[in-house]
Protein backbone atom coordinates (compact mmCIF):
# COMPACT_ATOMS: atom_id res chain seq x y z
CA UNK A 1 0.00 0.00 0.00
CA UNK A 2 1.28 3.54 -0.94
CA UNK A 3 1.32 4.59 3.10
CA UNK A 4 3.00 1.61 4.49
CA UNK A 5 6.15 2.87 1.69
CA UNK A 6 5.44 6.40 2.21
CA UNK A 7 5.88 5.35 6.60
CA UNK A 8 9.19 3.01 5.01
CA UNK A 9 10.63 5.48 2.96
CA UNK A 10 10.58 8.78 5.37
CA UNK A 11 12.17 6.16 8.47
CA UNK A 12 14.52 3.93 6.53
CA UNK A 13 17.51 5.35 7.11
CA UNK A 14 17.01 6.92 10.86
CA UNK A 15 16.03 3.46 11.35
CA UNK A 16 19.15 2.27 10.12
CA UNK A 17 21.10 4.18 12.30
CA UNK A 18 18.84 3.88 15.38
CA UNK A 19 18.72 0.30 17.91
CA UNK A 20 15.76 -1.18 19.26
CA UNK A 21 16.09 -0.95 23.25
CA UNK A 22 12.31 -2.68 24.38
CA UNK A 23 9.85 -4.44 22.54
CA UNK A 24 6.64 -5.44 24.60
CA UNK A 25 3.72 -6.97 23.02
CA UNK A 26 0.62 -6.39 24.90
CA UNK A 27 -2.67 -7.76 24.51
CA UNK A 28 -3.79 -4.21 23.28
CA UNK A 29 -1.52 -2.35 22.59
CA UNK A 30 2.29 -2.74 21.27
CA UNK A 31 5.05 -0.53 22.40
CA UNK A 32 8.95 -0.02 21.02
CA UNK A 33 11.68 2.36 22.92
CA UNK A 34 14.38 3.18 21.11
CA UNK A 35 17.98 4.07 21.53
CA UNK A 36 17.58 7.95 20.82
CA UNK A 37 14.85 8.13 23.59
CA UNK A 38 12.12 7.40 21.33
CA UNK A 39 8.75 5.59 22.60
CA UNK A 40 5.96 4.22 20.20
CA UNK A 41 2.21 2.91 20.20
CA UNK A 42 0.38 0.66 17.71
CA UNK A 43 -2.57 -1.37 18.82
CA UNK A 44 -1.81 -4.68 18.45
CA UNK A 45 -3.69 -6.42 15.85
CA UNK A 46 -4.37 -10.04 15.39
CA UNK A 47 -7.47 -11.42 13.85
CA UNK A 48 -6.06 -15.15 15.25
CA UNK A 49 -3.31 -16.61 16.67
CA UNK A 50 -1.61 -20.20 17.30
CA UNK A 51 -1.93 -21.38 21.24
CA UNK A 52 0.89 -19.54 23.40
CA UNK A 53 2.27 -17.70 20.70
CA UNK A 54 1.59 -14.47 18.68
CA UNK A 55 5.34 -13.75 17.95
CA UNK A 56 5.91 -16.85 15.73
CA UNK A 57 8.40 -17.84 14.43
CA UNK A 58 10.37 -15.88 17.66
CA UNK A 59 12.65 -13.26 16.85
CA UNK A 60 14.59 -11.36 19.68
CA UNK A 61 14.55 -7.56 18.43
CA UNK A 62 16.07 -5.89 21.13
CA UNK A 63 19.65 -4.73 20.43
CA UNK A 64 18.69 -4.86 17.14
CA UNK A 65 18.41 -1.90 14.45
CA UNK A 66 14.90 -0.17 14.15
CA UNK A 67 14.96 -1.20 10.58
CA UNK A 68 14.63 -5.02 11.28
CA UNK A 69 11.25 -3.94 12.57
CA UNK A 70 10.46 -1.32 10.02
CA UNK A 71 11.60 -4.01 7.32
CA UNK A 72 7.55 -5.64 8.78
CA UNK A 73 5.31 -2.58 7.61
CA UNK A 74 4.02 -4.84 4.63
CA UNK A 75 4.20 -8.01 6.32
CA UNK A 76 1.49 -10.28 6.17
CA UNK A 77 1.77 -10.65 9.73
CA UNK A 78 -0.46 -8.65 11.41
CA UNK A 79 1.67 -8.80 14.48
CA UNK A 80 4.90 -8.06 12.73
CA UNK A 81 3.06 -5.21 11.13
CA UNK A 82 2.05 -3.62 14.79
CA UNK A 83 5.03 -3.77 15.89
CA UNK A 84 6.62 -2.26 12.68
CA UNK A 85 4.04 0.85 13.21
CA UNK A 86 5.30 1.37 16.92
CA UNK A 87 8.54 1.32 15.69
CA UNK A 88 7.34 4.29 13.39
CA UNK A 89 5.47 6.30 16.40
CA UNK A 90 9.15 5.94 18.23
CA UNK A 91 11.39 6.78 15.25
CA UNK A 92 8.96 9.81 15.14
CA UNK A 93 8.73 10.51 18.74
CA UNK A 94 11.36 13.83 18.68
CA UNK A 95 8.73 15.12 16.64
CA UNK A 96 5.74 14.31 17.65
CA UNK A 97 6.29 15.49 21.53
CA UNK A 98 6.88 18.81 20.13
CA UNK A 99 2.93 18.77 18.69
CA UNK A 100 0.12 21.06 20.25
CA UNK A 101 -1.94 19.21 22.64
CA UNK A 102 -5.80 18.98 21.96
CA UNK A 103 -6.92 17.69 25.95
CA UNK A 104 -10.90 17.96 25.63
CA UNK A 105 -11.42 17.02 21.75
CA UNK A 106 -12.33 20.45 21.47
CA UNK A 107 -9.87 21.34 18.36
CA UNK A 108 -11.23 18.03 16.58
CA UNK A 109 -14.79 18.97 16.62
CA UNK A 110 -14.23 22.51 15.45
CA UNK A 111 -11.94 21.68 12.84
CA UNK A 112 -14.53 18.87 11.54
CA UNK A 113 -16.70 21.45 11.94
CA UNK A 114 -19.09 19.33 14.04
CA UNK A 115 -22.46 21.32 15.09
CA UNK A 116 -26.41 19.96 15.17
CA UNK A 117 -27.02 17.84 11.87
CA UNK A 118 -22.80 17.39 11.05
CA UNK A 119 -23.46 13.93 9.04
CA UNK A 120 -20.35 11.76 10.76
CA UNK A 121 -19.19 8.20 9.62
CA UNK A 122 -16.71 6.89 12.37
CA UNK A 123 -14.61 3.63 11.12
CA UNK A 124 -14.09 1.95 14.60
CA UNK A 125 -16.22 3.07 17.49
CA UNK A 126 -14.95 5.56 19.40
CA UNK A 127 -17.29 5.87 22.74
CA UNK A 128 -15.86 8.97 24.06
CA UNK A 129 -16.07 10.90 20.80
CA UNK A 130 -19.19 9.40 20.26
CA UNK A 131 -20.34 10.82 23.28
CA UNK A 132 -18.90 14.17 22.51
CA UNK A 133 -20.41 13.97 18.87
CA UNK A 134 -24.28 13.33 20.19
CA UNK A 135 -23.86 15.85 22.54
CA UNK A 136 -23.56 18.00 20.05
CA UNK A 137 -26.37 17.14 17.78
CA UNK A 138 -24.43 15.14 14.94
CA UNK A 139 -25.86 12.16 12.96
CA UNK A 140 -23.69 9.12 12.86
CA UNK A 141 -23.25 5.97 11.08
CA UNK A 142 -20.34 3.81 12.62
CA UNK A 143 -18.80 0.28 11.51
CA UNK A 144 -16.49 -1.27 13.62
CA UNK A 145 -15.96 -5.04 12.30
CA UNK A 146 -14.59 -6.02 15.97
CA UNK A 147 -18.02 -5.25 17.39
CA UNK A 148 -20.09 -6.45 13.98
CA UNK A 149 -21.11 -3.01 13.77
CA UNK A 150 -22.26 -1.71 10.20
CA UNK A 151 -22.30 -3.09 6.69
CA UNK A 152 -19.52 -2.39 4.73
CA UNK A 153 -21.46 -1.97 1.19
CA UNK A 154 -23.99 0.80 3.16
CA UNK A 155 -21.45 2.51 5.16
CA UNK A 156 -19.10 3.19 1.80
CA UNK A 157 -22.45 4.30 0.19
CA UNK A 158 -22.99 6.27 3.14
CA UNK A 159 -19.32 7.84 2.35
CA UNK A 160 -19.58 8.54 -0.86
CA UNK A 161 -23.45 10.54 -0.98
CA UNK A 162 -24.20 11.24 2.81
CA UNK A 163 -21.26 12.15 5.04
CA UNK A 164 -19.90 15.15 5.70
CA UNK A 165 -17.11 14.27 8.05
CA UNK A 166 -14.96 10.88 8.81
CA UNK A 167 -12.90 9.71 12.18
CA UNK A 168 -11.04 6.82 10.99
CA UNK A 169 -9.17 4.44 13.21
CA UNK A 170 -5.39 4.37 12.87
CA UNK A 171 -5.95 0.58 13.17
CA UNK A 172 -6.93 0.86 9.60
CA UNK A 173 -3.06 0.84 8.82
CA UNK A 174 -2.35 -2.15 10.24
CA UNK A 175 -5.14 -4.31 7.96
CA UNK A 176 -4.59 -1.80 4.77
CA UNK A 177 -7.73 -0.41 4.52
CA UNK A 178 -6.86 3.26 4.85
CA UNK A 179 -6.65 4.02 1.24
CA UNK A 180 -10.03 1.66 0.12
CA UNK A 181 -12.21 3.75 2.94
CA UNK A 182 -10.76 7.04 1.94
CA UNK A 183 -11.28 6.24 -2.09
CA UNK A 184 -15.10 6.13 -1.19
CA UNK A 185 -15.44 9.09 0.54
CA UNK A 186 -16.52 12.27 -1.43
CA UNK A 187 -14.62 15.40 -1.77
CA UNK A 188 -16.00 17.65 0.76
CA UNK A 189 -15.80 15.11 3.20
CA UNK A 190 -13.02 16.34 6.29
CA UNK A 191 -11.05 13.49 7.31
CA UNK A 192 -9.54 13.25 10.88
CA UNK A 193 -7.22 9.78 11.99
CA UNK A 194 -7.71 8.96 15.06
CA UNK A 195 -5.88 6.20 18.15
CA UNK A 196 -3.17 5.92 19.63
CA UNK A 197 -1.46 3.96 16.81
CA UNK A 198 -1.35 7.17 14.46
CA UNK A 199 1.67 8.27 13.14
CA UNK A 200 1.75 12.08 13.08
CA UNK A 201 3.66 12.53 9.92
CA UNK A 202 2.23 15.18 7.59
CA UNK A 203 4.38 13.69 5.04
CA UNK A 204 3.05 10.39 4.66
CA UNK A 205 -0.41 11.52 4.50
CA UNK A 206 0.46 14.43 1.14
CA UNK A 207 -1.79 12.72 -1.42
CA UNK A 208 -4.44 11.43 1.04
CA UNK A 209 -7.59 13.27 2.10
CA UNK A 210 -6.57 13.37 5.48
CA UNK A 211 -7.34 17.03 7.58
CA UNK A 212 -6.18 16.19 11.08
CA UNK A 213 -4.09 13.76 12.27
CA UNK A 214 -4.91 12.90 16.20
CA UNK A 215 -3.09 10.65 18.16
CA UNK A 216 -1.70 9.62 21.46
CA UNK A 217 2.56 10.85 22.29
CA UNK A 218 3.98 9.00 25.39
CA UNK A 219 5.28 11.08 28.37
CA UNK A 220 5.36 8.39 31.33
CA UNK A 221 7.71 5.79 29.73
CA UNK A 222 8.09 3.12 32.35
CA UNK A 223 4.50 3.70 33.78
CA UNK A 224 3.69 2.77 29.79
CA UNK A 225 5.58 0.05 29.47
CA UNK A 226 3.87 -1.72 32.77
CA UNK A 227 0.02 -0.51 31.60
CA UNK A 228 1.01 -2.38 28.61
CA UNK A 229 2.79 -5.69 29.86
CA UNK A 230 -0.75 -5.74 32.20
CA UNK A 231 -2.76 -5.72 28.84
CA UNK A 232 -4.29 -2.38 29.34
CA UNK A 233 -6.01 0.17 26.60
CA UNK A 234 -6.43 3.41 25.77
CA UNK A 235 -8.24 4.86 29.00
CA UNK A 236 -5.21 3.76 30.97
CA UNK A 237 -2.85 4.89 28.58
CA UNK A 238 -3.62 8.30 28.04
CA UNK A 239 -3.27 8.87 31.86
CA UNK A 240 0.44 8.34 31.21
CA UNK A 241 -0.18 10.22 27.71
CA UNK A 242 -1.06 13.06 25.83
CA UNK A 243 -3.54 13.70 22.74
CA UNK A 244 -1.85 16.01 20.11
CA UNK A 245 -3.18 16.74 16.93
CA UNK A 246 -1.59 17.50 13.56
CA UNK A 247 -3.97 19.36 10.87
CA UNK A 248 -3.02 19.32 7.60
CA UNK A 249 -4.75 21.36 5.55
Amino acid sequence: MHLNQCLYDLFAAKAATINIEILSIGLGYTAVTTSDGGIGLACTYFESHKPCSLNEPYRDYEGKPALELLDHLNSRDMVRRSMALAVVNALNYENAIRLPEDRDNRILLDRLDIHRGTRVAMVGLFQPILKLFEQRGAELEIIDASRAMGQQQDFYEKLGNWAEALILTSTSILNNTTEEVLKQTNHNVKTAMLGPSTPMVAEAFENLPVHLLAGMVPLEKEQILKAIRHGSGTPVLKKFSRKSYLALV
